[in-house]
């Protein structure tokens, strides 16, 4: 009876959080700005090591926890990159900027 319960809530959060990473990926597709992206990405990656810790659970396997785990460092490192080459870009394009105006009041 109460491993019936825990199958269907589990299902059920499954099935939200399934959702919830489409839109996480309809944001990550359409996001006006880079940082709209960058955080949907992020949003996603979370919501997938949830749903790997819920397998994890419902499945009784332990080693998918290490894969969680796994994918959250690698997960944390993408985010790091994929801001540091955005902050990269952005300031090249202030500086291009800069120089642009400089040339036209010189």
């Amino acid at each position: 009876m109460v491993d019936t319960a825990y199958q269907i809530l589990f299902t059920a959060a499954l099935c939200v959080l399934g959702v919830l990473a489409l839109l996480g990926l309809i944001r990550a597709i359409l996001g006006p700005l880079t940082t709209d992206r960058i955080v949907a990405v992020n949003m996603m990656s979370t919501i997938v090591i949830v749903m790997i810790g819920i397998l994890a659970l419902m499945l009784h396997e332990g080693y998918l926890a290490d894969v969680g785990l796994i994918y959250a460092m690698i997960s944390f490192l993408s985010v790091v990159v994929l801001c540091k080459v955005f902050m990269g870009v952005h300031n090249e394009n202030k500086e291009k900027q800069a120089q642009e105006e400089g040339e036209k009041h010189a």
